[in-house]
């Protein structure tokens, strides 16, 4: 069954509005833990996956779920990752206000967001990165292949806008955002888990070992068994422990 949510209309430090949805954690608990869930590219808290997502999660704590900038009804174009973290840290601001402690919850696309929120903006609890890139403009599977082209190509673009409803920015980034591996170092002494299927389509589990690697302590690697990619590969179960994770993080 698919929890009831409320919605909210956030805005970012640049003036974006951002869409969200959120999910009260389990009766006993308000107040302590709070997860921002983070999706991936050309995704959306109001898609039944991710719903189901947060309703596992709000077992543990309560959950706000977004839609990034260009996705869905937030507003603005989506910058694939770059001022995203202006959207998550409006996002996490808001879930302070309410929960003692925060924890980030990213796929793919989010994932990478969440690293570098954490990095570049702090003030949360913890850190998942589930199924999530190390470095960008990774073009060595087929479908980042097609992720590449739906960004950088006019057809690309209108078939993004069309079928998913992600409206995406034209142009390159200028600077280049920090990139994931580079962030993760930076995380510490947040506690952070990154998981990541040996059969991700998306990204190889070299980007997950990359990750790990670069990262200090306290850091968990996850390598889940015939996994595949972000939100639409996760089960309950392994909601359910993140969830159990997420609980053991401590108070900043």
């Amino acid at each position: 069954m698919i929890a009831p949510v409320f919605g909210a209309m956030l805005r970012t430090s640049d003036g974006v509005r951002i869409d969200a949805g959120h999910l009260p954690g389990p009766t006993g608990h308000t107040g302590e833990l709070g997860f921002v869930l983070a999706h991936g590219f050309t995704g959306s808290w109001r898609t039944p996956i991710t719903r189901r997502i947060a309703a596992v999660l709000a077992g543990y704590g309560g959950v706000l779920a977004i839609d990034f900038r260009g996705h869905g009804r937030s507003a603005g174009l989506s910058t694939v990752g770059d001022l995203e973290v202006l959207d998550l840290d409006a996002a996490v601001r808001h879930a302070r206000t309410a929960y003692q402690r925060v924890v980030t919850v990213g796929f793919s696309m989010g994932a990478a967001v969440a690293l570098r929120h954490a990095a570049l903006h702090g003030g949360v609890a913890g850190v998942v990165a589930v199924s999530g890139p190390a470095r960008w403009y990774y073009r060595g599977t087929r479908p980042m292949r097609q992720v590449h082209w739906a960004i950088e190509h006019p057809a690309g673009r209108l078939a993004a806008r069309v079928a998913k409803r992600t409206r995406i920015a034209v142009g390159r980034w200028d600077p280049i955002p920090l990139a994931p591996y580079q962030a993760a170092p930076l995380i510490a002494p947040v506690p952070l888990l990154i998981v990541h299927g040996d059969a991700d389509t998306f990204f190889p589990l070299e980007h997950a070992h990359q990750l790990y690697e670069a990262a200090r302590e306290p850091r968990e690697l996850w390598v889940e068994p015939g996994y595949g990619h972000a939100e639409s590969a996760a089960t309950p179960d392994l909601i359910r422990r993140i969830g159990r994770w997420s609980t053991r993080t401590k108070p900043e």
